[in-house]
């Protein structure tokens, strides 16, 4: 699918048609969005923009030091946005191609940060003059998006520091699950460096126009901000890791201690029954029922004997 965004009459109009690039001009035309396109797109845009496009696996091959490159026309920029689930996040790539101030934007799945911008742009169109302010827009919204992931996630660790103070199903399905969140926390952090980087790029670079730079500072410094509260999310999950994994240890030692606790327990009067079970003659060995009396006590005192020493040790 296509959609045009094109300059008509001080608005900013859209049309899904590819046919309708051959009766617009290079001012007129702000954003080329290409979600999941087929052939005849790719070649019309490119017949449009005389340049080539990249490939979904062009895009995702792309080595992290090549995501941003330049050249006398054209500008290529390659990231992966977040997609949240409900479990475990994924990345999925987008190619953002800008050309004569005209913003190429390629995509395989519905990307909120899209979907704000291009209403944005029907709404005010004033503050997206070029397709260098479209793609500044989406990454600052992206950002924005990614904050409020990390302040999900900060709320979540919160419900399970609670769980972890209380003693509420603290077992291996929640580390588990705490070792979940701390891939997703992971999945955002690369995705805010990986912003980083491209923002890191596009402020040393001269064709961007000089009006967005102000912009692209207090972009930077929110970055920086989410990336150290992500690193303190790190902190704090690999702190209830060690605390879950230590009262799992705890717990599975009491129940070792209890085993170890009955067994010792027992010997004692074992061993009196197996004594008095051989076939010799021993004192107080009689067949009368005093007898049997008198192997109970002393079975019972060596239970307490131990009980004694257990406690004596503070082993109880």
């Amino acid at each position: 699918m296509i959609q045009i965004f094109y300059k008509d009459k001080g608005k900013i109009s859209i049309s899904q048609s590819v046919v309708f690039l051959d009766e617009l001009g290079m001012d007129d035309v702000i954003w080329i969005d290409l979600f999941s396109p087929d052939g005849d797109e790719k070649r019309a845009v490119e017949a449009f923009l005389d340049t080539s496009l990249s490939s979904r696996a062009q895009a995702e091959e792309i080595e992290s030091s090549s995501r941003y490159s330049e050249t006398e026309t054209t500008i290529s920029v390659n990231t992966n946005f977040l997609i949240p689930g409900p479990d475990e996040y994924s990345m999925e790539a987008v190619s953002f191609i800008l050309c004569e101030g005209i913003i190429v934007s390629i995509r395989n799945v519905q990307l909120r940060s899209f979907s704000d911008i291009q209403r944005r742009i029907q709404v005010n169109s004033r503050l997206y003059p070029t397709g260098y302010h479209v793609l500044i827009g989406i990454v600052e919204n992206r950002i924005d998006l990614d904050a409020d992931m990390i302040e999900l996630m900060s709320k979540e660790i919160d419900t399970y520091s609670k769980k972890v103070s209380a003693g509420k199903d603290v077992n291996e399905e929640f580390l588990l699950d705490i070792n979940q969140l701390q891939e997703n926390t992971m999945l955002v952090r690369e995705n805010v460096v990986d912003k980083q980087r491209m923002i890191s790029s596009i402020m040393k670079s001269d064709k961007f126009p000089r009006d967005i730079f102000p912009k692209l500072s207090v972009i930077n410094k929110d970055i920086v901000s989410l990336l150290n509260h992500t690193n303190f999310s790190f902190e704090r999950l690999d702190y209830l890791q060690n605390t879950v994994v230590g009262l799992i240890n705890l717990e599975q030692n009491r129940i070792m201690k209890v085993f170890t606790f009955v067994s010792l327990l027992l010997m004692p009067p074992t061993l009196i029954a197996s004594i008095y079970g051989m076939n010799i003659n021993l004192p107080v060995a009689g067949s009368g029922l005093a007898d049997f009396f008198i192997l109970l006590a002393l079975m019972i005192v060596a239970i307490f004997v131990v009980i004694l020493v257990f406690r004596k040790r503070r082993m109880l």
